[in-house]
């Protein structure tokens, strides 16, 4: 008799959990007094321990699966994605899940808000995966000096890039002063200690003349990089804004898209158009290749010398 194929498939994932819990149980390093708890859910195995106050000391994830599962067809794209959580309700199970994959697939990043840094850091340990976080995250309207000051806190904390959002209001009202100072201040903190810094115009609200000076500004505040969007805003990226932006700033700079990046497909038209990073929460989903029904895409050009 033939087993049901359901049946096996739910023996192997509950074993396969039980099994991957001990194991995560017996290797784990627990520091002196702390208090540890191993979780399963929706087939991820997280174990987290904190410290006498509550605070978290050492977490990790591992995801399973009782399928074959599907192994990406290009690799090489994940090192051009940060991989990204920035909802405001974010766990720290998911954001332990998010570097476990950027650990096994070599994500260019984990983007995640300031007040998870110290733990990315912490779980990044050894990995080619740097620690992206947001400034001024999502509306910009913060003070230069906050943010500069925000930017030296989260470098304190282990962050190894910077996405700022600029003062769209500012820009808007024509204050460009104020637009250049803004970015400025942040560049200077981060450039000090060897970070690099991607300017957020968030191109949904902009029109196309607003785009070009948030570009210029950007490049002549000595920004590494110009990105299109919070994701926040009703609006992401598109393939005519990462054109406008590569023209605007040149070979020198590198373009994020970001915002509604969910697709190889997607993902390939940014490259196509001169993204050099690419930020999506569906990291995973991208580098596995083409959707299945789509015709194959021709495979993307590596990333340009920008």
């Amino acid at each position: 008799m033939n087993p049901d194929v359901k049946v096996v498939e739910q023996l192997v994932e509950i074993i396969t959990r039980e099994v991957l819990s001990a194991m995560m149980e017996r290797n784990a390093s627990i520091p002196e007094g702390a208090r540890c708890e191993y979780e399963c859910t929706d087939n991820i195995c997280v174990h987290t321990c904190f410290d006498r106050a509550g605070n978290v000391v050492n977490a990790g994830a591992e995801r399973l699966t009782s399928t074959l599962g599907i192994i990406p067809q290009d690799l090489n794209f994940a090192n051009m994605i940060d991989h990204t959580l920035l909802k405001p309700d974010a766990t720290q199970q998911e954001i332990a899940q998010l570097c476990f994959e950027a650990r096994k697939y070599g994500f260019a990043s984990v983007c995640v808000n300031p007040t998870w840094v110290s733990l990315c850091a912490q779980l990044l340990q050894g990995a080619s995966a740097r620690v992206c976080t947001v400034i001024g995250f999502p509306l910009g309207a913060t003070s230069p000096e906050v943010k500069a000051f925000e930017t030296q806190t989260a470098i304190q904390h282990g962050a190894t890039e910077i996405d700022m959002v600029i003062n769209i209001g500012a820009l808007k009202a024509r204050d460009l002063e104020l637009v250049a100072r803004d970015i400025r201040g942040v560049v200077e903190a981060a450039h000090s200690r060897g970070i690099i810094v991607k300017v957020i115009i968030e191109t949904t609200l902009l029109d196309d003349e607003e785009k070009t000076i948030a570009c210029l500004l950007s490049k002549e505040a000595d920004a590494d990089f110009v990105k299109t969007s919070t994701g926040f805003a009703g609006g992401g990226a598109t393939v005519h804004d990462v054109e406008l932006m590569r023209r605007t700033v040149g070979p020198e700079m590198g373009v994020k898209a970001s915002g509604g990046v969910r697709t190889f497909e997607d993902a390939a038209s940014m490259i196509k158009a001169g993204a050099t990073r690419i930020g999506a929460s569906a990291g995973v989903k991208i580098i596995q290749g083409p959707s299945k029904d789509k015709a194959p895409a021709k495979e993307p050009a590596a990333a340009k010398a920008y």
